[in-house]
C-alpha cells in the first residue's frame, strides 16, 4: 500500500470514532447508550425469524445481521486470496455461530468492516435509512434475540494482573508486610483455565460442590461451597496467533488482539484455600466463567488509551513496550438478591488500575515459545483499585467475610447466596457518548446434593 493509501485508510478508520458522528438509528444517539455508532461490537445472535445463530453488530437498540447484509451485496470482504481461505466461503463468513472465521480473515477485513458499517449508519447515509424493506430485513431489535457464545475458545488463561488485588490476598493469608510474592513484580503471573466452561452472560451458575477443609478439621469434608465468589475482570480475544515456537513481542502484542469483553471468573473460595497448594486453583475455577456476549473491538477503545500504572522494578526487556497500554474503562458489580426490588451496586473500579497490560501478559504468555489461536480468551485477573469500595471480590470488599457488605433495601452478604444475580458493567466515556460492553450476568442454583 503506497503512502497515500495508507493515509486514506487512516483517516477513514479514525472517522469511526468520530465523536461528532450521529447515527440514524436513534437509540444509538442517546448519551448513556452502550452502543453508540462508534463502538459497533460484534457479538453472536438468533431470533425468532431466523433461529440459526450468526454474527451481528450492536448498534443503539438493534442488530445488524451481517449475513444479510452481506448476502444483499452491501457488505464486501476484501479479496479472500490475500488470507488463508476458501474463496467459495468468503461471503459467508458472517452465516457462522462463532466469530472465528471472521477474525481469522485479519485486521484489514476487521477494520475493513467497521468503516463500511460506519459509513451505514450514519445518519447521512440513505441506503438503509430510507428503505424501510431493507431495514426490516437487515435489523433486529436487541430485545427480540437471544445472545450466544461469541466464539469458539480454544484456549483460556487467567492472569492475577491487579497490584491491589494481590496485595489485598496476600496481606489476608500471608504477612501483610510481605503481600506480594518475590516474582509478581517481575512478571504476569497466570494460569491455565478451563474453556469449556466458559458462558455467555444470562447462563445460570450453579454452586459448585468439592472438598473443604474446615477449620480445626483433622481431615477434608465434600460439600457445597460456602464462600462462593466473583472475579470482576476483562478478557481479550486472540485475533492472531503464533506458531509454536515463535514468541510475540510485547510491542507487536496489541496487533494480536482482536478485542476485549467483560469478564466473572467465578470462584468458590474454600475450596480453593484447600487445593491451590502446591499447583494453584483447580476445582474452584472450572465450574464456570461468564462473559459478555459482545466483542468490543481495539480500535473503538483507541481513544481511551492512556499510561498504565508506573513498573518498579523495571520489568525485563521482553516485557517493555513504549506508550500508553492501559484503557480508561469504567468497571461497576450489581448484585441483586432473589426477589429483591432493585440491584446493589457493591463495587465501582477501573481497567486503567492494572498493573500489568495485555501486551504484557500476551507477550509472557508466549515467551517459551507457547502457541495461541484466533479465539483464544486472556482474562485479566480480579481488577481492585486503591480504595475500599473499588475491589473487585467479595473477598476483599467484605474481607474474607469479616465485614459484610450492605444490601440496599435490607439484608446484607459476605459471600454470593443461592439465587442472587451478580452483573458486571463496563464503559469508557466520551464526550457525550460511550463505549459499552453490555452486561455480564450470572444467577446462582443451587448446589447438586452432596453424594460425598
Amino acid at each position: 500500500m503506497s503512502a497515500a493509501s495508507e493515509q486514506q485508510a487512516a483517516a477513514a478508520l479514525a472517522a469511526t470514532r468520530d465523536p461528532s458522528r450521529r447515527s440514524w438509528i436513534d437509540a444509538a444517539n442517546d448519551p448513556a447508550c452502550d452502543f453508540p455508532i462508534q463502538n459497533l461490537p460484534f457479538g453472536i445472535f438468533s431470533h425468532p425469524g431466523n433461529t440459526t445463530p450468526r454474527v451481528g453488530v450492536a448498534i443503539g437498540d438493534q442488530i445488524v445481521d451481517l449475513a444479510a447484509l452481506s448476502d444483499a451485496g452491501l457488505l464486501i470482504l476484501p479479496d479472500p486470496s490475500a488470507v488463508d481461505f476458501d474463496v467459495t466461503n468468503a461471503a459467508r463468513v458472517f452465516a457462522n455461530p462463532a466469530l472465528n472465521d471472521f477474525i481469522a480473515l485479519g485486521r484489514d477485513t476487521w477494520r475493513g468492516v467497521r468503516k463500511q458499517l460506519s459509513a451505514l449508519l450514519s445518519s447521512g447515509n440513505a441506503t438503509l435509512r430510507d428503505n424501510e424493506a431493507l431495514r426490516e430485513s437487515m435489523l433486529v431489535p436487541i430485545a427480540e434475540a437471544t445472545l450466544h457464545l461469541p466464539l469458539q475458545i480454544p484456549g483460556y488463561t487467567d492472569f492475577y494482573s491487579s497490584k491491589e488485588h494481590a496485595t489485598n490476598v496476600g496481606a489476608m493469608f500471608r504477612d501483610p508486610k510481605n503481600a506480594l510474592l518475590p516474582n509478581w513484580s517481575e512478571m504476569p503471573i497466570g494460569y491455565n483455565g478451563r474453556a469449556s466452561s466458559v458462558v455467555v452472560s444470562g447462563t445460570p451458575v450453579r454452586r459448585p460442590n468439592g472438598q473443604l477443609k474446615l477449620p480445626d478439621a483433622d481431615r477434608p469434608v465434600y460439600g457445597a461451597c460456602r464462600k462462593l465468589d466473583i472475579e470482576l475482570e476483562t478478557g481479550f480475544v486472540i485475533g492472531r496467533g503464533n506458531s509454536l515456537g515463535e514468541p510475540i513481542g510485547c510491542e507487536d502484542a496489541e496487533d494480536h488482539i482482536f478485542g476485549m469483553v467483560l469478564l466473572n471468573d467465578w470462584s468458590a473460595r474454600d475450596i480453593q484455600q484447600w487445593e491451590y497448594v502446591p499447583l494453584g486453583p483447580f476445582n474452584a475455577k472450572t465450574f464456570a466463567t461468564t462473559i459478555s456476549p459482545w466483542v468490543v473491538t481495539l480500535d473503538a477503545l483507541e481513544p481511551f488509551r492512556v499510561a498504565q500504572p508506573a513498573q518498579d522494578p523495571q520489568p525485563l526487556p521482553y516485557l517493555r513496550h513504549a506508550g500508553a497500554h492501559a484503557f480508561d474503562v469504567s468497571l461497576e458489580v450489581e448484585l441483586r438478591a432473589e426477589g429483591a426490588a432493585a440491584s446493589t451496586t457493591i463495587s465501582r473500579t477501573n481497567f486503567r488500575h492494572m498493573y500489568w497490560t495485555m501486551a504484557q501478559q500476551l507477550a509472557h504468555h508466549t515467551v517459551s515459545g507457547c502457541n495461541t489461536r484466533v479465539g483464544d480468551l486472556m482474562g485479566s485477573g480480579t481488577i481492585s483499585g486503591p480504595t475500599d469500595g473499588s475491589f473487585g471480590s467479595l473477598l476483599e470488599l467484605t474481607w474474607n467475610g469479616q465485614k459484610p457488605v450492605a444490601l440496599d433495601g435490607g439484608g446484607k452478604r459476605s459471600f454470593i447466596e443461592d439465587g442472587d444475580e451478580l452483573t458486571l458493567k463496563g464503559w469508557c466515556q466520551g464526550n457525550g457518548y460511550r463505549i459499552g460492553f453490555g452486561a455480564c450476568a450470572g444467577r446462582i442454583l443451587p448446589a447438586h446434593p452432596a453424594q460425598g
